[in-house]
């Protein structure tokens, strides 16, 4: 046994003497046939709570002698608490690592997330509901799914719980998505699987101690876009401990610096949140003693020795206390830094009263910790709202079955984006809105240098689904996407979408919706337990795709989650984008290129010229990047297409004369939308485009013969070699009599 098991040990034999937080609540569970009071408690209002329900949620409520003391220290500015991390090594490459054998557990609840309510949050009218047209009625302008492709189902390789708590994130060239507690690796670009799934404690195989041994979940997975790394995290050790591993390189498969924090022997950590920001990765958790819910705890861990695979510390203050609701950091997406030496945000869930978005500053200092600070910067108001109480109704089930909403808290992540002349944050959780779930949505401004403003929230309530357990984030464009759960009595859980593009009207999500996925089945049982929380991420390469993933249910069935991943996108920027002009474009020879121009409705052009490949040109008024052409009706095959500037051109091959070929143009810049069906008329040896072959075209090819070739008479050049010769004379004589309508 090395030091650092033996040290490890001790810790954990610290821990399990002290009748832990995990422990005590799992001594009040029973198995899914049969739940008690107190799982319907930490998942919800229930609607007549037992005794123990009672209890303990005056325990969450209360405030101890020692909550009061840490809630004053933190208002007082408390003093910075440095941890070394226990142990540290490189893994060897997860390519090369053993597959852990599969051994079956019971069937059990996940980490119980109790339910946070600190007494403060008093219900309003929410004015800011975004509550019609119904659902079939709005706008067709949201994209559909790029791809949508099955994610790590039941049993999360070796957990063998519920919820999943999925999360993913998207790299360079792979998507990484991690469940309790398994993580599977894909190629991003068709979705296929590269590696697992395969458990998350056999990341730190070899590595000894909890992190091996004892690994928990509620994990999460980060892309460093800053440095190409990817990070994985779970805790371990009954809540007690943090492990975090940060790859070598921008290769999943590849090797990674594996850590093991262990955050206290008393409290234990739960439901730990990280955002990724330059000067460290900042994490968030809601700490408890016992049943005792001590406030949100707030971590900094030194990001620049975890990517350089040395010792590294953590940074903290301690928890916050009682009074204070759950929170979450600030996670930077896009290439764009903060400005220079700004502290990363932690914003604390809107539950006082009156609501207002709390934004403390996390500024740390790892060469010299005692200038580290952690103080509250601003506040901005959030307009009211009521809390969700009820559990959400699916197809299928009894009440008794319905899905838990964790309504308490902010939902991962807080995305947070530079823009240059303006920051954005932007978050959501869930609130009762016209009697059913809903998701409040919002962004805040001026975040780290102030002053903080909200900028625009709304709730997106248009129908009578319900939905809830969303994630939010902005591609490079301030374009936003939103995925959620969808349920109602009337239909099975369903992964949805929606969005807004950043030239639509403040406050309003009016895209309409899209379906990731409808699941095929309702879950029975299971403690309620749904979610308990899903990931939207966005391409750091293109920083404009945005994936999703999150849970559904194939059958009406208990423990027998499934998990989906897609993606999409929402279109270029804040110009709008239109098809105006189309051509077939071939060259002749020296005499250069010439496009006959097929107009966008009514009667076809004629391409009237011989060639085996054709180049169908879209003209846009905006500058294209991506697209795609397929054919809707006549015979011909689709090559390569490629961009330039405001053009789009795609090759056809395969054509024959005498025929209307009409192309169908969508997905310009990822927005996902339809921009125009052209039809392209082939009939070769029309050289007076009178859309029939004869005698006249003929005569036309004979006066122009060994003339140069000009703009003016190309269409005479049947075979585009750049001459006007007897061989054009001979293609119009071989078609004769050809038509076209």
């Amino acid at each position: 046994m090395n030091e650092y098991q033996l040290r490890a040990n001790h810790a954990h034999t610290s821990a399990v003497c002290q009748f832990t937080f995990g422990e005590q609540l799992q001594s009040m569970k029973k198995r899914p046939s049969s739940r008690n009071a107190f799982s319907n408690w930490h998942l919800s209002f229930a609607p007549v709570p037992s005794s123990v329900g009672v209890f303990l949620t005056l325990l969450a409520l209360s405030v101890n002698l020692s909550s009061t003391a840490r809630a004053a220290e933190a208002n007082q500015g408390p003093k910075p608490i440095v941890i070394h991390s226990l142990h540290n090594d490189v893994s060897p490459a997860l390519r090369d690592v053993e597959p852990w054998p599969d051994i079956r557990v019971h069937e059990h609840e996940a980490a119980a997330n109790p339910r946070i309510w600190t007494g403060a949050h008093k219900d309003e009218p929410d004015l800011v509901v975004q509550d019609g047209p119904l659902l079939g009625d709005l706008p067709a302008r949201i994209p559909p799914p790029i791809l949508s492709f099955a994610g790590i189902p039941f049993p999360g390789v070796v957990c063998y719980c519920a919820p999943p708590d999925t999360t993913g994130e998207v790299g360079a060239t792979q998507y990484v998505q991690v469940v309790n507690q398994g993580y599977q690796v894909f190629d991003k670009a068709t979705g296929a699987s590269v590696l697992g799934p395969a458990s998350i404690a056999s990341v730190w195989t070899g590595f000894g101690g909890v992190c091996e041994t004892a690994g928990g979940g509620d994990p999460v997975v980060l892309y460093d876009q800053l440095a190409n790394r990817w990070l994985i995290s779970q805790f371990a050790n009954d809540l007690h401990d943090e492990c975090i591993a940060v790859s070598t390189t921008s290769d999943a498969t590849g090797t990674w610096n594996r850590y093991d924090f262990h955050l206290s022997d008393t409290d234990a950590a739960d439901y730990p949140k990280i955002g990724v920001w330059p000067d460290a990765y900042y994490m968030t958790a809601n700490i408890f003693f016992s049943v005792y819910y001590h406030g949100p705890q707030s971590y900094a861990f030194d990001r620049e020795k975890m990517l350089a695979g040395q010792p590294a510390t953590l940074i903290t203050f301690g928890a916050m206390g009682s009074p204070f609701p759950p929170a979450l950091p600030a996670d930077l997406d896009g290439s764009t830094l903060p400005p220079p030496g700004a502290p990363n945000s932690v914003v604390l869930f809107p539950g006082n009263s009156p609501p207002t978005y709390r934004v403390y500053h996390f500024h740390v200092d790892f060469a010299n910790p005692t200038n580290s600070t952690f103080t509250l910067f601003g506040s901005s108001p959030a307009t009211g709202w009521t809390a969700l109480g009820a559990l959400v109704p699916e197809l299928g089930v009894t009440s008794a079955d319905y899905l838990g909403n964790l309504a308490d808290r902010l939902m991962f992540r807080l995305a947070y984006r530079n823009f240059g002349d303006h920051e954005s944050l932007v978050g959501n959780w869930t609130v009762q809105s016209n009697n059913v779930a809903g998701i409040r949505w919002f962004e805040l401004r001026g975040v780290t240098a102030g002053p903080i403003t909200t900028f625009q929230e709304s709730t997106y309530q248009p129908d009578s689904t319900w939905r809830w357990m969303g994630s939010v984030a902005m591609d490079k464009f301030g374009n936003m996407g939103l995925g959620f759960s969808a349920s109602s009595a009337t239909i099975h859980p369903q992964i949805r979408y929606t969005g807004r593009m950043a030239t639509d009207p403040i406050n309003t999500m009016p895209l309409g919706e899209a379906h990731i996925f409808d699941g095929g089945g309702s879950q029975t049982a299971t403690y309620n337990r749904w979610g308990d929380y899903s990931d939207m991420t966005v391409d750091p390469v293109d920083d404009q795709t945005f994936w999703y993933t999150t849970e559904y249910y194939d059958t009406v069935s208990s423990f027998n989650w499934r998990t989906r991943i897609g993606n999409f996108k929402l279109g270029g920027g804040t110009g709008t984008l239109n098809l105006v002009s189309a051509a077939s474009r071939l060259t002749h020879g020296a005499a250069g290129t010439f496009d006959i121009s097929m107009p966008l409705s009514g009667t076809s052009g004629v391409e009237d010229r011989q060639a085996t490949t054709y180049n169908a040109v879209f003209n846009f008024d905006t500058a294209v990047t991506s697209g795609q052409v397929t054919v809707l009706s006549g015979t011909a095959t689709i090559g390569p297409i490629t961009f330039s500037g405001n053009s789009m051109t795609a090759q056809l091959t395969g054509v024959t004369s005498a025929e209307i070929v009409t192309l169908h143009t969508e997905n310009i810049n990822g927005d996902g939308q339809p921009h125009g069906d052209v039809s392209f008329g082939f009939l070769t040896g029309d050289a007076g485009g009178d859309r029939s072959v004869a005698k006249p075209d003929q005569l036309l090819v004979k006066g122009d013969i060994n003339q140069p070739v000009t703009s003016a008479n190309f269409r005479e050049d049947l075979d585009a070699d750049g001459k006007i010769r007897n061989q054009d004379v001979q293609i119009v004589k071989t078609n004769k009599g050809h038509r076209i309508p």
